[in-house]
This record gives C-alpha cells, sequence and structure tokens, in this order.
C-alpha cells in the first residue's frame, strides 16, 4: 500500500533551527515535447486545509485541481519555474531541471532556509538541503510541490493543443505515446518538440 506523505522530514528541519522549509519537485522531464515545469512551496506545520494530499501521480486531474488552489492559498511562499524545449535541448533534461527549481527558489521572499528535494541536488543554490528518495510520495512539502508543478505544466499543454492540434497534445501532454509518434512521423516535430530526444532525432534523421 503507497505510502501517505507527512512531515517527517520537515519536523526534522524544524527541531534542527529551520523555520522556512521548501519542498521541491519538477514535473516534465520524459516528455518528448514541452517544457520541464518545477515549483517549489514552503508549507505551515499541521496543516489540516490539505488532509489528503497526495504526490501527483496519485491524484486525478479535478483532485489536482482542488490541491492546487488549496496549496496556493495556505503556502507561506511558492514558486514556478519553466524551462523550454530549446534549453533542454542546449543543457540536458537534468541541468534544464535543475534550472527550473533554481527558477521556483528566486520567486520566494524570504527565501527558504533549507530545502527538501526529490532525487536531485542543487549544487549552485547556497542552501542546506535534504534528498529523499521517492520524496513526492514520503514528504508533504515535496508533494505540494508535485501538484504546482503538474497542474501548471498540464495547463501550459493544453494552451499548446490549440496551437499545435494535430499532435494530440491535450491527450498525452507531450508523452511519447502511439498516437503522438505517429503523429511526429506524419507531421515531424514543431518548436515544442525536443530535438535532442531519440524519437525526436530519427524522425528528423528520415
Amino acid at each position: 500500500m503507497p505510502l501517505t506523505p507527512d512531515e517527517v522530514f520537515e519536523c526534522e528541519a524544524w527541531t534542527r533551527g529551520f523555520r522556512r522549509i521548501a519542498g521541491l519537485d519538477e514535473v516534465g522531464c520524459g516528455p518528448l515535447a514541452g517544457p520541464v515545469v518545477a515549483a517549489a512551496v514552503i508549507l505551515p506545520r499541521r496543516c489540516r486545509a490539505l488532509v489528503g494530499l497526495r504526490d501527483s501521480k496519485r491524484l486525478n486531474e479535478g483532485q489536482r485541481e482542488r490541491f492546487y488552489e488549496l496549496i496556493r492559498d495556505v503556502a507561506f511562499g511558492f514558486g514556478v519555474g519553466i524551462v523550454d524545449a530549446k534549453i533542454i535541448d542546449a543543457v540536458n533534461i537534468r541541468q534544464a531541471a535543475r534550472r527550473a527549481m533554481e527558477q521556483a527558489l528566486l520567486q520566494i521572499c524570504p527565501p527558504p532556509d533549507f530545502l527538501i528535494l526529490d532525487a536531485i541536488r542543487l549544487p549552485n543554490v547556497a542552501i542546506e538541503q535534504r534528498m529523499v528518495i521517492k520524496g513526492d510520495g514520503l514528504c508533504v512539502s515535496i508533494a505540494a510541490a508535485s501538484i504546482l508543478a503538474k497542474v501548471t505544466r498540464d495547463r501550459l499543454m493544453v494552451e499548446a493543443h490549440r496551437r499545435f492540434p494535430q499532435y494530440g497534445f491535450l491527450g498525452h501532454k507531450g508523452y511519447g505515446t502511439a498516437e503522438h509518434l505517429r503523429s511526429l512521423r506524419r507531421y515531424g516535430p514543431c518548436s515544442l518538440h525536443r530535438r535532442s530526444f531519440l524519437p525526436i532525432r530519427k524522425v528528423l534523421e528520415r
């Protein structure tokens, strides 16, 4: 049975004297098109408004939308960073995800004094950090960040569908589904596609 995110990691940081503890997460590392999006969230202690919070992958669209609004209402601070396909191709997806997280942190004022991240570190950020494997399922502030990032990215891909309806972004959100690959073979890539990713490179080689 999946675990429910809780405040264990935040409590450890609070015990050590940290007060503005941000959870960070990213979405969109795997798709063939669209941006990578990251979020950072500072939550209050024992936030009853977020009972039932899960990582974004365990919630349906309606639940994510509801928690998205709740998180924005109750958070002490939050930020969202967006890095597009052109930058992803230039620096690689891992570095692009870090850039998105750094952007998200810059939007929080005053800044956090401790970071909890899901299986990634930010070497260019001079704030103490803790990396938690599968953190979106274990840490409530990372789960909150995953929801902000997921809803933001999904909304961007809905807009992308309006611009490029031939690719079906509304359904697959840029992931490499059979439908998406068929569209790529028929129409070729658009400006939102990540040309450094292997399936796109294969289409371009054809």
